[in-house]
């Protein structure tokens, strides 16, 4: 009977834990994908085989964003990107893309996210509080993710997300939540005129 009790301590102990994980994981995601938007810098660092920074916007479907090699805009249908070169002979050029394929981002398939794949764990750190996640048997894409947020307003600071054996690190800094206006993420055709448009869709 005291092996009962104590093993139905843990376990609603555990349970506390994995709701209390959830509900602030929850928190930190629409702070950051909510319809009230957000914005972000953030520095990528796929172990050594891909790295880049940037600024995101995102509201809702749409978003914008600029990197060192391209700047892009999705406005929930079609997504623009201009890519950026310090050659004077660089392409005058605006891709076009369908919003819904993957093709305008290689990595775009395997970063999708749905939250109830998951069980959800938070422990403290040092720079705040971090929230685990593993995925359930039989998820495809990511395997896990590790996502650690400011006390108190649940900010996120760094996300770490492993697919198979590889791991991404995103250091996040000068987050936003709201404020988004649309016009902050149309595309600037009038800026485009004079460039060449290539229809990819």
């Amino acid at each position: 009977m005291l092996l009962l009790a104590a093993f139905n301590g843990v376990y609603a102990q555990e349970t506390a834990n994995e709701r209390q994980a959830r509900r602030i994981f929850n928190n930190a995601y629409q702070q950051v994908f909510g319809e009230q938007g957000a914005t972000l810098r953030y520095d990528v660092n796929i172990t050594g085989i891909y790295k880049t920074e940037g600024q995101i916007w995102y509201k809702g479907k749409k978003s914008k964003f600029v990197d060192q090699k391209v700047e892009s805009w999705n406005d929930g249908v079609t997504v623009y990107k201009v890519k950026k070169s310090k050659s004077k002979r660089k392409k005058r050029e605006v891709e076009i893309h369908n919003a819904k394929s993957n093709k305008s981002d290689k990595f775009s398939g395997k970063f999708k996210f749905e939250p109830d794949n998951f069980d959800y764990s938070i422990e403290n750190a040092d720079e705040g509080l971090l929230v685990k996640l593993k995925a359930k048997k039989g998820t495809k894409g990511i395997k896990e993710v590790r996502a650690l947020l400011k006390r108190g307003t649940y900010e996120p600071i760094q996300v770490r997300i492993k697919i198979a054996i590889i791991w991404t690190t995103i250091k996040i800094s000068d987050f936003h939540s709201g404020g988004i206006t649309d016009e902050t993420l149309r595309f600037p055709v009038e800026k485009y005129q004079d460039y060449k448009f290539i229809d990819k869709r």
